[in-house]
């Protein structure tokens, strides 16, 4: 697949885990693993950090290696069940708070024709995922614009 604000092609993605099952040096319980997943989202962790940080420190002194594998649910699946899922999606987020410092770059510097095209892709980037999004995670009327982005990045903190 090519990429998508380039000519050149793109790289193949990242392959699945061989096993469908954890391995046998990892013997963690599924329950132990769901409450450090809900406290590490109470503390304020992102759900990709909380999958780094059990496969970091683990769950009572043993790594975590595939939380899917450990409890036959994702991150964001165990976080909806206990009602500690983020109001935005990680990744619509991520690209906001991107294209807020771009803005904001842009306002002391008009010059700048690279973050200028890079703010273009980006918000181009917001619309799609907000295209994706809507109805689902994000409100049926809502539209991308810089004032939204940091109105709910605001009210995200």
């Amino acid at each position: 697949m090519a990429r998508m604000h380039t000519r050149r092609r793109g790289s193949s993605g990242s392959d699945h885990p061989a096993a469908d099952e954890p391995p046998e040096w990892s013997d963690v319980d599924a329950e132990d693993v769901e409450e450090r997943v809900v406290d590490l989202a109470e503390q304020g962790h992102d759900p990709s950090v909380i999958g780094m940080r059990l496969r970091d420190e683990g769950v009572k002194g043993t790594p975590v290696p595939n939380v899917k594998q450990a409890t036959g649910k994702k991150v964001t699946e165990i976080l909806a069940e206990h009602d500690a899922d983020p109001d935005l999606p990680e990744d619509i987020r991520n690209l906001m708070e991107r294209a807020v410092r771009l803005r904001e770059h842009m306002a002391d510097n008009q010059q700048d024709a690279q973050n200028k095209r890079s703010l273009q892709n980006t918000e181009s980037k917001i619309r799609r995922l907000a295209d994706y999004y809507r109805g689902d995670k994000l409100d049926e009327e809502f539209q991308y614009s810089y004032e939204v982005a940091v109105d709910l990045l605001q009210d995200d903190r």
